[in-house]
């Protein structure tokens, strides 16, 4: 799963992409033409290291998160992103935009205060510019090719023309795409095209140091600036959890405590990121392996076997499931069977999060 991380400058973004990945990104002079920092991490379950201890497996593997982060300066033309980063922003599963709220007067805002809400705004804006300009040029591509086509293919090509007329001005009523409603046929429609705005989106709101007791008072009150289906808001210290990621974990624990964090913030903007996507986790466990997979939710069983590979899905039987906290309760595989919380399922078995899974199939 790849999550882009924009912002403007002096957001603090790349310091929270250090923290989060635990990387050394070069922060502050980052301009236009730098290339985006790309990190890797595991997405932190409690579940599955719980399963962990009970089958003491030669393997853990957690789920990976890949994180985008892209350059500030691209994002100050007021003509949305550069185009040698839309291919890569396009391909994002979800966006994290990092919006400044604390106070610095070593590092001057570029806008000349600092207003949480207002960069929410026109970040969004600059997103609009990108999915505007690509309708605009999809609706001459479809004028043009509208001239040779056949009766049957033009009614095609003008329900695509009307709704992406109307999509068009929802974006200038400065209305993201995935808060216009669109019905699931409209919606297939343009899974390809790979709209910016109607990507998941978690608003980070980097906050100072005094205010991370604050947090979630500070999630609360950002009102419009994070409503809208598929969006989702973390307040977090970009410094202190940088500060913390170089940390052991007991002292980070401590420290965490003494500043009355009772969730890594970091921890909390992977599980919001993960959850908007709309994927959620299963498990293989074993002597060999304890593994977090990811699926779309309401995959069936086959789907999940799919992921874990090709041939599993193709020859898949049947699915032998069993829910991660009966399994920790009953403390094996044997006894969760005799307690007849090992259940058999079949094609069209929908997975739940949570499940762990052993999949029978045909070689």
């Amino acid at each position: 799963m790849d999550l882009g991380i924009i912002g403007f400058q002096r957001s603090g973004k790349t310091t929270i992409f250090n923290a989060v990945t635990r990387g050394h990104a070069q922060t502050g002079a980052y301009g236009a033409g730098a290339q985006p920092n790309i990190g890797v991490v595991k997405v932190p379950d409690r579940r599955l290291d719980d399963l962990a201890k009970l089958f003491a497996p030669k393997k853990l593997t957690h789920a990976d998160i890949r994180y985008i982060d892209f350059p500030g300066a691209a994002f100050s033309e007021g003509q949305g992103p550069p185009a040698q980063f839309l291919a890569q922003l396009a391909r994002c599963d979800a966006l994290i935009h990092v919006v400044r709220a604390f106070a610095d007067e070593t590092v001057p805002h570029p806008a000349g205060s600092v207003d949480a809400a207002r960069d929410a705004s026109a970040m969004e804006l600059e997103l609009a510019f990108a999915d505007a300009a690509f309708i605009e040029k999809r609706l001459e591509r479809i004028e043009a090719a509208m001239r040779s086509v056949k009766a049957g293919e033009r009614d095609a090509a003008e329900r695509e023309v009307a709704l992406l007329l109307r999509l068009k001005r929802g974006l200038e009523d400065e209305r993201p795409l995935r808060a216009q409603a669109m019905s699931d046929e409209e919606k297939q429609s343009l899974s390809n095209y790979q709209f910016l705005t109607d990507k998941p989106l978690l608003l980070a709101i980097n906050i100072g140091e005094g205010d991370v007791a604050r947090s979630r008072e500070i999630e609360a009150g950002s009102g419009t600036a994070s409503a809208g289906p598929h969006t989702a808001v973390a307040a977090i210290s970009g410094k202190i959890e940088q500060e913390l990621a170089q940390m052991s974990e007991d002292e980070a624990a401590e420290f965490r405590a003494d500043l009355g964090i009772d969730e890594p913030g970091l921890d909390r903007m992977i599980r919001l990121s993960y959850a908007l996507t709309g994927l959620i986790s299963f498990f293989t466990v074993g002597p060999d392996e304890c593994r977090a997979w990811n699926v779309p939710a309401g995959s069936t069983a086959p789907t999940a076997a799919g992921k874990i590979h090709t041939d599993l899905e193709r020859g898949f039987i049947r699915a032998e499931v069993v829910r991660w906290d009966d399994l920790l309760a009953a403390g094996s595989m044997a006894e969760a069977r005799k307690r007849a919380q090992l259940r058999q399922e079949g094609k069209t078995y929908v997975v739940q999060d949570g499940d762990c899974l052993n999949i029978l199939f045909n070689v």
